[in-house]
């Protein structure tokens, strides 16, 4: 530009100098510098955004899994518990007692780990 189109005679010089810099290429390292590391720094950080993404999925699919385990566990004890109670056996029997007691205290500790679990990873 001209330096009696840009209103200010002093810059005038300094704007060419600027203007012949940026079309020539001298200062294209200096960016490629600043794009490398950009670049470098937003795959680091997809990286950690995905193996974050990864962890999460892995602890729901495992508390799934280990919820449907103990579903099936307990399918025996319930249909026994419930034939008993049904059947109008005694609730002192040593068998109903067993099977009442693992569908009490196998869903009580499956809430625990779940618990615990959770506030390992809250902190």
């Amino acid at each position: 530009m001209p330096a009696g189109i840009s209103g200010n005679a002093g810059s005038g010089a300094e704007n060419d100098r600027d203007l012949l810099s940026a079309l020539t290429g001298n200062q294209a390292s200096q960016e490629r510098a600043v794009a490398y590391r950009t670049r470098r720094v937003v795959a680091a950080s997809l990286g950690v955004m995905q193996e974050q993404k990864a962890g999460r999925r892995r602890g729901r699919s495992l508390a799934l899994v280990s919820i449907l385990l103990v579903i099936l566990a307990m399918g025996p004890f319930v249909w026994r518990v419930t034939d008993d109670i049904i059947g109008g056996e005694h609730w002192s029997d040593m068998a109903t007692q067993t099977s009442l007691w693992v569908c009490i205290l196998l869903p009580a500790v499956l809430a625990a780990a779940l618990v615990a679990g959770w506030l390992r990873r809250e902190s």
